[in-house]
């Protein structure tokens, strides 16, 4: 084996024997659930040559772009990260780090096709381009067109280094990621500052109504991890999870065991409806229709059943597209709209973008996010997935009607003064707690010399001190925590 150092080679000497011999390491990081503790991918990393000064691979990466070689170090890179991926049996999404400028390089879609992919045996919907946002990006007309010719052959896009240095948001916009990546600059200290905090949640509130996954990077403390879980960020990946290795390791039962133990705190004590109000339970299993199956047979099945709303589409086991009743009478309509596409598959006209959700998503949250479609899409039905496998779809009509019934009912058991939970949803939220697995506190509070007061001022100065306490208890409970007015409701 060949060891350089710096004192025996010059750069150039060192960047061409990587290059040549293929001198480089694979080191992966693994991508994990904040409510599960499920390893979801690995970012796959490069390391230089060992004792060498471009074994760091800011170094490296920058030399390369200096040299004008960046592609091909980047090349080398990828296709030692999907061979070492295949060897090691790595499940799940696989991250590869591109650089922008490098996507708009005709080699770039000349190397990376579904038959270079084959050749590892690894699907193109496992693998996330990580694009990072402090690359200025040349050509963004262009650098769009690529994206979209990426994801519609199933890839999928993560947006780096969000939060850090000042290039703004307007990638995000303009790309339309699935994924978005923050800073371990926004991450670092996020459990003693309040700002990191709030901006952090309404990055997480933005993704949850724009159908974008957010991940942490830079995970080093479990008080970081708490915090990230509390504020319902959806994964992360970092030292105090697993450092980047050669192989692959399961997780650390500490890190499991607070991951479990906080996402059931936090469920425990932010559900106060009557019922589970998860998606899933007004799902319908509509069954899908292949990717082929020509446009007239889709009609014809459309008409022997009014009350469907469309259908979800399959290529193979991939859900790909929807088509809904409303388009597909548009197309057919007018003078030639049955003999242009008659005879064409239902993936000429299908919708590849649609609203998708997990089975357990709250329903409210739902109903904000299908409520937040642009107006040609608002009434379109809602595709439920369970663990990434499709599970059934909700009209909105349905949506709407649940999430009334649901409000109706909880607000029977409102205090009608304070407008605070009344008994018996209490007595729902105190069981939760004796049958939850982590410590909780329970304060009750009672107002000392009530009744003379009410019988020298009068029941309405008496119902302000009971609305006052009710505003003062909600403004100091934690986001996470319940009040509740025994009494009354």
């Amino acid at each position: 084996m060949i060891v350089l150092a710096i004192e025996d080679h010059d750069y150039g000497d060192l960047f061409l024997y990587i290059l040549e011999e293929k001198a480089i390491q694979t080191v992966f990081q693994p991508i994990i659930s904040l409510q599960n503790s499920q390893i979801y991918g690995y970012e796959a990393l490069t390391r230089g040559p060992e004792n060498t000064v471009l074994e760091n691979p800011e170094l490296l990466f920058d030399y390369a772009m200096k040299q004008g070689q960046l592609w091909e170090l980047e090349n080398l890179c990828r296709a030692n990260a999907l061979k070492c991926a295949n060897d090691l049996n790595a499940g799940g999404k696989l991250f590869l780090n591109v650089n922008p400028n490098i996507m708009n390089d005709p080699k770039f879609k000349e190397g990376f096709t579904k038959e270079f992919l084959s050749y590892f045996q690894i699907d193109s919907d496992s693998i996330v381009f990580e694009i990072t946002e402090r690359e200025a990006i040349n050509n963004l007309k262009d650098f769009i067109n690529t994206i979209e010719h990426y994801k519609k052959q199933f890839y999928q896009i993560a947006i780096d280094d969000v939060g850090a240095g000042y290039s703004g948001l307007n990638v995000i916009t303009d790309v339309r990621p699935h994924f978005i990546k923050l800073d371990m600059k926004l991450i670092r200290g996020i459990d003693k500052d309040r700002t990191k905090q709030l901006l952090v949640r309404s990055l997480s509130e933005f993704a949850n109504y724009s159908q974008i996954h957010i991940i942490a990077e830079g995970i080093e403390t479990k008080e970081e991890l708490r915090t990230l879980i509390d504020i319902g960020v959806h994964f992360g990946q970092g030292y105090f999870i697993q450092k980047p290795n050669r192989n692959l390791f399961p997780l650390r039962d500490e890190v499991k065991m607070i991951i479990n133990r906080e996402s059931t705190r936090k469920n425990c004590v932010s559900t106060n409806r009557l019922t589970d109000t998860s998606i899933e339970q007004i799902a319908t299993p509509l069954r899908t229709i292949s990717s082929q199956m020509p446009i007239s047979n889709v009609s014809s099945l459309m008409e022997t059943n009014d009350s469907l709303p469309g259908f979800c589409i399959k290529d193979g086991e991939k859900l790909i597209g929807v088509i809904t009743r409303n388009k597909l009478h548009l197309k057919f309509s007018g003078p030639y709209g049955y003999s242009l596409y008659n005879k064409k598959p239902i993936s000429a006209i299908m919708s590849r973008t649609f609203l998708k959700v997990d089975a357990g998503t709250p329903i409210d949250v739902v109903a904000k996010t299908a409520m937040k479609r642009d107006p040609l899409h608002l009434y379109d039905f809602i595709t439920i997935t369970k663990y990434d496998n499709y599970f059934g779809v909700v009209t909105v009509k349905d949506l709407l009607e649940k999430s009334m019934q649901l409000e109706i009912d909880y607000a029977k058991h409102l205090n009608p003064l304070s407008e605070l939970p009344g008994n018996l949803i209490i007595e729902q939220q105190l069981q939760q707690c004796i049958d939850a697995t982590t410590n909780l506190s329970v304060l009750y509070l009672d107002i000392d010399n009530f009744k003379p007061y009410n019988d020298v001022y009068g029941f309405e100065k008496g119902d302000k001190v009971i609305m006052q306490l009710a505003k003062i208890l909600k403004e100091c409970c934690p986001t996470d925590g319940f009040v509740g007015h025994i009494g009354g409701g």
